[in-house]
């Protein structure tokens, strides 16, 4: 068993379940998104493109455009809920909490298709 893989694959699952686990919930309550599930999710993210640099392939250079769009909507979230927490006078309302898990969810689909590339690589291995 190769420990490389082991660990390239485990930094994209658990980013995608981290990110799951956040994007669950209803769309604009508060209580359903924590905060330190989206910091987790936002670390993993880029753990697992940092793992993804040196993967020269085709497939790799996707896998790694696929996990610095998920960077990119995950810290456009981050943005948005500190913005909203300690800059906007409105506060952390309902219209911040949808723009947030909106963007949780687009970083989301972009977790799920690096997956499907992963197990589609896994498929084609041959022994």
């Amino acid at each position: 068993m190769n420990r490389e893989k082991v660990v390239f694959a485990f930094f994209i699952l658990l980013a995608l379940t981290l990110n799951f686990g956040f994007f669950i919930g209803d769309i604009d309550d508060p209580a359903h998104h924590n905060t330190y599930e989206l910091f987790a999710a936002i670390v993993v993210n880029l753990i697992a493109t940092v793992l993804k640099f040196g993967d020269r392939t085709h497939l790799g250079a996707v896998l790694l455009a696929t996990s610095l769009v998920a960077d990119l909507q995950l810290l456009a979230a981050a943005t948005v809920w500190g913005w909203a927490a300690y800059v906007s006078p409105a506060g952390y309302d309902v219209d911040a909490v949808v723009a947030v898990v909106s963007l949780s969810g687009g970083a989301l689909l972009a977790n799920v298709v690096s997956v499907v590339l992963l197990v589609a690589e896994t498929m084609t291995v041959r022994r």
